[in-house]
């Protein structure tokens, strides 16, 4: 049995793939069964979804004509020409007087509003100059001029419009807390056209429960009227009414359906045009297609048991072909960050087999290119080093020793004495040191002797001065990094300028150092440093001009180390400032690497 898995490890991956393709044939099976179902649903959410909205369109067309009716009905005061001329009457009277115009006009209230015939009236309400005439069909409170929120038609400017109120706009409470809007319109004497008061009907919101009583599907669907703020007027849940519902403004502005992800439902929409109002309409899309449910969950059933037999032989059969291809894709991963000690072990002798023998070949052959590479590369930069340093002592050395000629014949033997010792230390410092590397005071104290000599040659046109804030003596840099910079300060600088002043500072910053150096000389023009710059970002060795000092410098310290360290160039029309950063390495750190 072992043998036989073994063959079958060792086939040719074409005949691999040929077997998982029979296997995963579940894939298409799975995806054309839940895009049928996912259709089926969508084909019942959408004839709901057209259904609903139609009722819902009748049903805001009941309300909206029950309201048209309502709000006609202040107009019935004019039928009485004895509650006109009660209402007309000053607000100065007496008590007498006030208690018969009460019972007039409370008696009216009470004929045409509360016994009219309209069951939804629960009050009728009349303020007149001070006056309050009121009829109602249960006790209420809170309703008089001793309350503050007791509205007036001259304050809303209704110009002969009734409008709306929310029992949430004023403070009125019938007993046993009836849900209803309370209507209010402006009575003007239609003599004169003067404020005869403000009348208010209280109406009982049931007759919208009647209106909706078709759409309702008990503990299925949800239903309610809101105001375009969301303040529900009704709900098929008596506690949310008053209430606002906090996702009003995320529905559409026309009518229509949509689904809501975040609860599942669909949910649809009828605005009253005449009034603002929203009738919603929302039920669970799990409720559109119960009726197939049982149906659905027997084929869920069979379908998984024959996904999960199938997808368990294809993980068993396309295991050896996926987890060799996860390991050489890890390994490459690594190999792409610069990691070459990777091996990639593979018993089988199929395709996957030749592939790790030849990735294991490759990975070897770039290291060994690699190796070969640096070598070349640091052999190339020694030697630029040499030449640089064969280009600039020479020169300088012969300018010092007539310097020294000079001081012999004048007598000066204390400068010669100083300029010889100067000069020697430069000398052993350049021959006598193998290492490429040497610690911060060393290579401070060679530049400074460099500045001392050429101080003494141009005496008061060249002044320096330098600063270490860190201990120079425990980190290392790079031999001949600071020479080659200061050199050409003092080079353009005494050509063009009666005095020069370089600054040389050392400091740490992000974990680097940088040696900071600037003079006061001419300083480069835009063309220049432009290219200089230019030349630098390419890291390549120019032609032997004034910047092969500083191209030489910038190479081998980002050849050395890599980037971002380097040299940074800058000048301002007067003087220039050269950074250059190098990472703070202590000696023993060095040789460890």
């Amino acid at each position: 049995m072992i043998s036989r898995w073994q063959q079958f490890f060792n086939l040719k991956l074409r005949s691999k793939l040929i077997i998982s393709y029979i296997i995963l044939t579940v894939i298409p099976v799975s995806v054309i069964g839940y895009i049928a179902y996912k259709q089926y649903v969508r084909s019942i959410e959408q004839q709901v979804g057209e259904y609903i909205p139609l009722l819902l369109e009748q049903a805001s067309e009941d309300i909206e004509n029950e309201m048209n009716s309502l709000k006609k009905m202040p107009d019935l005061l004019y039928n009485s020409n004895q509650v006109i001329e009660v209402l007309r009457k000053d607000a100065h009277q007496n008590k007498s007087s006030l208690l018969k115009d009460q019972f007039t006009v409370n008696s009216y209230l009470a004929r045409t509003f509360i016994n009219g015939g309209n069951p939804d009236i629960l009050g009728a309400f009349i303020v007149s100059k001070n006056r309050l005439f009121s009829s109602t069909k249960i006790p209420y409170e809170q309703f008089d001029f001793s309350n503050p929120s007791l509205p007036y038609g001259q304050d809303l400017n209704l110009k002969g419009k009734t409008a709306i109120l929310l029992p949430s706009d004023v403070s009125l409470v019938f007993e046993n807390h009836p849900n209803y809007v309370l209507l209010m319109k402006q009575l003007m004497d239609v003599e004169n056209r003067t404020v005869l008061g403000t009348i208010f009907i209280a109406v009982d919101t049931d007759f919208i429960k009647h209106a909706v009583e078709n759409l309702e599907q008990k503990n299925k669907s949800d239903m309610w009227l809101m105001t375009a703020d969301g303040h529900i007027l009704y709900d098929t849940n008596p506690k949310l009414v008053g209430s606002v519902d906090a996702a009003a403004a995320k529905y559409p502005r026309i009518n229509g359906s949509f689904r809501s992800p975040a609860e599942d439902k669909l949910i649809s929409t009828h605005t009253l045009a005449g009034l603002s109002w929203t009738l919603v309409h929302s039920v669970k899309v799990e409720h559109l297609t119960e009726n197939t449910n049982q149906l659905r969950n027997v084929l869920v059933i069979l379908f998984l048991l024959f996904v999960c037999i199938s997808t368990l032989l294809c993980v068993i059969m396309a295991w050896n072909v996926s987890d060799p291809l996860s390991r050489l894709t890890r390994l490459m991963k690594r190999v792409e960050k610069g990691e070459f000690d990777v091996d990639f072990s593979v018993a089988s002798k199929d395709e996957i087999g030749i592939l790790a023998h030849g990735f294991n070949s490759m990975i070897a052959r770039i290291k060994q290119l690699i190796q070969e590479n640096y070598q070349i590369a640091l052999q190339q930069k020694e030697a630029q080093l040499y030449a640089l340093q064969s280009q600039i002592n020479p020169h300088f050395i012969y300018n010092t020793l007539e310097t020294i000629s000079m001081a012999v014949e004048t007598g000066q033997d204390r400068v010669v004495v100083k300029m010889v010792t100067l000069l020697g230390r430069m000398l052993r410092y350049s021959i006598g040191n193998k290492s490429s590397f040497v610690p911060i005071a060393q290579e401070l104290k060679h530049t400074q002797d460099y500045l001392t000599i050429q101080k003494i040659r141009f005496e008061d046109r060249l002044s320096f001065q330098v600063a270490a804030e860190l201990d120079v003596t425990k980190y290392i840099v790079p031999k001949f990094i600071l020479q080659p910079v200061v050199e050409n300060s003092v080079k353009y600088g005494l050509e063009q300028e009666e005095d020069v002043h370089i600054e040389i500072r050392v400091y740490e910053e992000d974990g680097g150092i940088v040696f900071h150096i600037q003079d006061n000389g001419p300083g480069m023009e835009e063309a220049v440093l432009q290219r200089l710059q230019e030349e630098l970002e390419r890291e390549q060795q120019v032609k032997r001009d004034g910047s092969f000092g500083l191209m030489n410098v910038h190479t081998r310290v980002r050849m050395t180390f890599g980037a971002p360290y380097g040299m940074r160039v800058t000048s301002g029309g007067q003087g220039t400032t050269v950074l250059i950063t190098v990472p703070a390495q202590r000696e023993e750190e060095q040789y460890a690497s």
